[in-house]
């Protein structure tokens, strides 16, 4: 058995990587968590690729020549087919403006993008996939914003601004607005579009500093306290005006970013303060504000699932800020219903441990995962990256009160369902499964259900992934591999670090395999004295006479134990130069600068001999790898056997000569039995500074001086010794190589006009005569057979960095210490090249489909959502009928291996519904687009068949009365129901009116009342406006008319008269308000939508119509949306799902190929009975099945496809026939892949 596994093992195959150090200050914004579930982080010019699960690098890109300022992963916000598969794709740009698209598994650069040699300052891909999934937006300093075609790296379009770009926010609910934060203030995009660039300069507005507006030279009457101070001082923030020179000092707005929670939000970042604005009134509604002690703010991230913020502090520390409930608790008594909503309030719900801040480590930035946001990982610039995650546990109710805090709630619903019972779920899957969303008055009861558990948040440290210390390091590879270590052989380097302590590493999967803390100052050098032990020396800074105190040390790796190998010697002498190991690893020689060498016996730590005073100044030094073991070990098994021969003879025959002989092996036999071991003789030679080459001779405690040879004429002062078999090399300090070929007695001088040979190291394996040089400015590779050189790399000609130390890893790997803090495995032409992620041998398994195949990926999905197969659950999929190679095959079940025990249990649950599978395999996949689809579909779903039930017939197992809590979250905007998006919008008007400061914020308040019919208020808002202001005629008659409205008819059509005439005459926003006055809201929508303003529609048709009318204004708009001209066609059905239109959503699918999505929803449609069955919906159900069946068996599933195909009823007969025709032939292609094109 042994020997049939040899030719495997002994290739110990080393992946060429990167170990990286300490984070450069230009990488400080390069990091992003993207939607695949891996993290990317800028690391000088290199990039890292984290998963976050595992804490291990699986990937380190190298291609960039300055430092990277920005890293991120493109959006998966479509739908995922073989033309469009899952796919690692990440931007990178650096510092000399140029911008890479990257292929991650392969890590080959896809395309390479440069528009000026300045660093990028912001970039990111658009959301809005439905167009092009492939746009990347730019901005290149100092003020153009370009975008990009990431696949091809063609320009778009380019555009300048007035002022310098700092960064850009995309609006999450609106691809064409955009927001830039520029030198002065903001400016405002809204017709942001891929096809042409933005026709105006933007709607520019300038932040006045929060504490120089002129609202707070009020008089000081009542002087508020602590925060209501703060919200005093930023009640003017925003202004159209560009503020006076001396008002604003400094724009220190550090960030700004829109609310993915709610529409039209945003949140601008102060180091001591968060302001949120309401952008359709500009006005600050909610401030985050620090306290005099505390700890200012570096950057802030808004979460979609709820309304929460992760700050992170200056100190490391990372918070999460949760905005409080509008419900007053079930214990306070309302008085008055106004003073309920006075501003956004985010309480501190959870906080993490702070790190140690000194002058070389800070934080630098946070990222959260985009597809659970409950976890953080934290860039510190010491290149440590810190994972937290969120932990949510129930609680006793009683302890909340202490905080002064309402309590949260854990939400009713798994993945969009409400829990059966005995249901297995996973309460820490993402943020909205641990914390139900905040409540919102007159819709939600204050009151928790009777299954809602009080609960609170705990950060986790769950992994911590930290890099090398700052350069300078000595490197050494432990022993090579040979037939007789194979066995319990592990490819360990050795990295002697500036602060004393040696890190030592795996190579095989380059985690960090132990770190030790050896010395007090920086590590010289150090020499491996087996496969689990070496010796390492260190020198303190010389004092004023020039001398040091020496430590060399003995270090263990098995036990970690470590002793002074030269006991109580090594204080006040001159400093070790270089220490060397013989080969056999018997001795030591430690030479000193201005002291003759020592020589040690490494096997009882006892000096052998201390050098004389005139021995000569050694300048390199080698030992010969020619012993005598060999003939000594032939003479101790003669010696076994002449003793054997003994025992058996008569003494009579002995002859006296062989007596004396035994007699002498036999001492030597009992000593290698006592464990001494035999001494073998072994030499070393050396040079002094006249470049005279001294051969010297070592058996047991003998030492001999042997033939010296004299200088070579043409060579300067010799730097240092290689040798191996019968090649002996020397290089000097004028760059001069001398080959010896010992057996032919040759020498060839070779000048590399390099400069100062600073080491040469042979290759390990036999009769491997390849040679490692390090030069000053880099490195080369000789081969001494042929005598020339193979490769060679240099400062300043291929790499940025300079090269500190040298080693072989393997016979053709080749491992670099640089002074940008990294240490590169590397092939032998030391090319630095990132590599195929699919080829390394990782520590532990990484749960990414988007590692797979393309094809693999997708049966690895439907594996999972088609469970169960047959009658079993199954995490094995050699259990079900897949026709493919067995190393794909392999390679999925490694990916189903890694997947959580929790995952796993929940997945198998016979109690998860086909809606729940289908959430939770989107969440496993991060497939952004089926996410939103299955979130929208299960809610939508569920609530149709609950009020199209009579009340008696339930399906058993689901809950009888319709939870109040069940409405979708209002980060889903305009698909809320509309009972829940108009109390919304009430809240949201109160609250406007409350932060309202000048006559346009009043104005604005006043409309939207209006339109959300609440008179009374608007008429008092109206009346409030001064005699002075120009408006005051206008808005006193239009509250006399709001106020006098009556229904009788000629008062109607003169309204209705009036206000077509407005609209037609350009007054749009004054016409719908009167229309909205005598009820006529449906037909102001359709004037908003003649005139463009879609969402304004919609908006107004959630919050005034009756479901009738509403519906047909939103089937309009869904109509709209998926014009070519519009071309957003995933957002026209997720409207339709709101509306409940599921045939029209199905025929959508299908029409656009989306077959396993249509095939899946028209069958939980069929589960939950929200379709009609009529002709025309048989046929789709027909079509959409057995489409789904081809699919499946294009991807090598026949055993789904069977199921499918005979679910089709009579469209899948032809099917199944074909299909149990091929029953012996390989996987057939499906007929859909050559169809595969656009279909408008």
């Amino acid at each position: 058995m042994a020997s049939t596994m040899i030719p495997y093992t002994v290739n110990i195959k080393l992946a060429a990587r990167t170990l990286t150090g300490t984070v450069n200050l230009q990488n400080k914004t390069a990091v992003d968590w993207g939607w695949q579930g891996l993290i990317a982080q800028g690391c000088h010019s290199s990039i890292l690729i984290i998963d976050p699960n595992t804490a291990q690098t699986i990937q380190v890109l190298e291609r960039h020549k300055a430092n990277v300022v920005k890293v991120k992963w493109s959006r998966e916000n479509y739908h995922h087919s073989l033309s469009s598969p899952y796919s690692l794709r990440l931007a990178s740009a650096d510092a000399a403006g140029k911008i890479i698209v990257w292929d991650v598994v392969s890590g080959v650069a896809h395309c390479e993008i440069q528009e000026h040699a300045k660093p990028i300052q912001d970039m990111d891909w658009l959301w809005a996939q439905d167009a092009s999934r492939d746009l990347l937006l730019a901005v290149h300093p100092p003020n153009y914003i370009v975008l990009w075609n990431g696949d091809t790296g063609t320009k778009l379009w380019k555009k300048s601004y007035a002022e310098n770009i700092l960064s850009f926010s995309f609006d999450p609910f609106e691809p064409s607005n955009l927001a830039l934060l520029t030198s002065e203030g903001i400016v405002f995009i809204t017709d942001f579009s891929h096809s042409k660039p933005p026709g105006s300069g933007g709607k520019k507005v300038y932040i006045a500093s929060p504490h120089s507006s002129p609202a707070h030279s009020k008089p000081a009457a009542a002087q508020p306290t602590g925060a209501k101070k703060a919200l005093n001082k930023v009640k003017v923030l925003i202004t159209n005006e560009k503020p006076t020179a001396e008002a604003v000092t400094l724009n220190d707005c550090l960030q700004l970013s829109y609310l993915p929670s709610k529409r039209n939000h945003m949140l601008l970042l102060y180091p001591r303060e968060i302001l949120i604005l309401d952008l359709e009134l500009s006005q600050t509604v909610g401030v985050v504000a620090i306290e005099r002690s505390g700890v200012p703010f570096i950057q802030v991230i808004p979460c979609a699932q709820r309304d929460a913020l992760y700050c992170l502090h200056e100190n490391g520390c990372v918070t999460l800020r949760v905005c409080r409930s509008t419900t007053p608790s079930p214990n306070e008594s309302v008085t008055d219903p106004e003073q309920n909503v006075q501003e956004l309030v985010y309480d501190l719900r959870s906080q993490c441990d702070a790190i140690r801040v000194t002058k070389t480590v800070r934080p630098y930035r946070v990222v959260i995962c985009p597809v659970n946001e409950n976890s953080a990982a934290l860039v510190v610039s010491d290149g440590r990256v810190m994972l937290w995650e969120l932990k949510a546990h129930a609680s006793k109710s009683s302890s909340n009160l202490s905080s002064g805090l309402p309590p949260l709630y854990s939400p009713v619903n798994f993945c969009g369902t409400p829990l059966r019972q005995n249901q297995k779920c996973i309460p820490d899957l993402s943020l909205n499964t641990m914390i139900g969303h905040s409540l919102i008055s007159g819709v939600d009861s204050p009151r928790p259900l009777a299954d809602q558990q009080e609960v609170h948040l705990k950060f986790l440290l769950t992994g911590l992934l930290s890099g090398l210390p700052l350069p300078p390091f000595s490197l050494r590879m432990c022993p090579p591999l040979t037939t007789k270590n194979i066995n319990h052989y592990q490819p360990l380097l050795a990295v002697g670090t500036s602060n004393g302590s040696v890190l030592v590493y795996n190579l095989t999967s380059g985690l960090l395999h132990k770190e030790l803390s050896v010395h007090s100052c920086e590590v010289r050098g150090i020499e491996w004295v087996s496969l689990t032990s070496f010796l390492s020396f260190a020198t303190s800074v010389p004092n004023n006479l020039g001398l040091v105190r020496n430590e060399l040390q003995h270090v263990d790796l098995r036990t970690g134990r470590c002793f002074a190998f030269r006991g109580e010697r090594g204080n006040d002498e001159p400093a070790i130069e270089m220490i060397k190991v013989s080969h056999l690893k018997q001795y030591l020689v430690v030479v000193f600068r201005d002291k003759p060498l020592e020589l040690w016996d490494v096997r009882t730590g006892t000096l052998l001999r201390e050098m004389a005073k005139n021995f000569p100044t050694v300048t390199a030094l080698e030992w010969s790898p020619s012993h005598n073991l060999k003939s000594l070990k032939k003479k101790q098994l003669a010696a076994r056997e002449a003793m054997a021969r003994q025992t058996t003879l008569a003494d009579a025959e002995q002859s006296s000569v062989e007596s004396s002989v035994i007699s002498m092996l036999q001492d030597a036999e009992s000593k290698s039995e006592t464990g001494q071991g035999i001494s073998a003789r072994e030499h070393f030679v050396f040079t002094d500074t006249d470049g005279q080459v001294y051969h010297i001779t070592v058996e047991g405690n003998s030492v001999k001086d042997g033939a010296r040879i004299p200088p070579d004429g043409s060579m300067g002062s010799i730097a240092c010794i290689a040798w191996k078999g019968d090649t002996l090399v020397l290089g000097d300090v004028d760059g001069n190589l001398n080959f010896w070929d010992l057996k032919a007695r040759l020498s060839r001088g070779v000048p590399t006009h390099r400069g100062w040979v600073k080491k040469i190291r042979f290759a390990p394996g036999k009769g491997n005569q390849k040679l490692l040089v390090m030069y000053t400015d880099g490195a080369e590779v000789w081969d001494t057979k042929e005598v020339q050189m193979v490769s060679s790399i240099r400062v300043g000609r291929n790499v940025s960095y300079r090269i500190l130390d040298i080693d072989w890893c393997t016979s053709d790997k080749v491992v670099l210490a640089s002074d940008d803090g990294c240490v590169r495995v590397l092939e032998m032409a030391m090319k630095s090249a990132s590599y195929r992620m699919d080829e390394q041998d990782l520590t532990d398994p990484v749960w990414c489909p988007y590692l797979l195949l393309p094809r693999a990926a997708l049966t690895l999905k439907a594996f999972l959502l088609l469970q169960p197969w047959g009658d079993t659950f199954t995490m094995d999929i050699s259990q079900i009928d897949y026709i493919e190679k067995d190393e794909i095959k392999g390679l999925i079940q490694e990916q189903l291996n890694s997947l959580s025990n929790d995952i796993k249990s929940v997945l198998q649950d016979p109690n998860l519904n086909l809606l729940q599978r289908c959430l939770l395999v989107s969440r496993l996949f991060g497939d952004e687009s089926d996410l939103q689809f299955w979130t929208v579909a299960a809610h939508y779903i569920q609530s149709f068949s609950q009020s199209c039930q009579p009340s008696g017939s339930v399906p058993e197992g689901q809950a009888t009365a319709e939870a109040p809590q069940s409405h979708l979250d209002i980060c889903h905007d305009t698909l809320c129901e509309s009972s829940f998006f108009q109390r919304f919008q009430l809240e949201r008007v109160r609250l406007q009116e409350v932060k309202r400061s000048s006559y346009e914020h009043t104005k604005k308040c006043a409309d939207q009342l209006l339109l959300l019919g609440q008179t009374d208020r608007a008429v008092q808002l109206l009346l409030e406006t001064s005699a002075d202001n120009s408006s005051y005629y206008c808005d006193s008659l239009k509250a006399c008319l709001v106020t006098t409205i009556t229904s009788s008819g000629p008062s109607q059509s003169t309204i209705k008269l009036v206000a077509t005439n407005m609209i037609a005459n350009g007054k749009l926003a004054e016409g719908v308000q009167l229309l909205c006055l005598i009820d006529k809201a449906a037909d102001a929508c359709r004037y908003l939508q003649t005139y463009g303003e879609w969402n304004r529609a919609a908006w107004l048709a959630k919050v005034r119509l009756n479901p009738a009318e509403g519906s047909d204004v939103l089937k309009r708009w869904a109509e709209h949306l998926c014009s070519p001209q519009v071309n957003l066609k995933s957002k026209a059905i997720l409207v339709l799902l709101s509306l409940g239109c599921f045939q029209k959503v199905g025929e959508m699918l299908h029409s656009m190929r989306y077959f396993d999505r249509a095939a899946l929803f028209l069958e939980a449609c069929l589960k939950y009975g929200v379709m009609e069955t009529n002709d025309d919906v048989n046929k789709l159900i027909g079509a959409a099945f057995v489409d789904y069946a081809k699919l499946l068996r294009s991807i090598g599933l026949k055993q789904g496809a069977v199921l499918w195909a005979s679910r089709a009823g009579e469209r899948g007969k032809e099917l199944l026939d074909e299909l149990s025709q091929t029953d012996g032939m390989g996987p057939v292609s499906s007929p859909s892949e050559e169809e595969e094109k656009d279909i408008e």
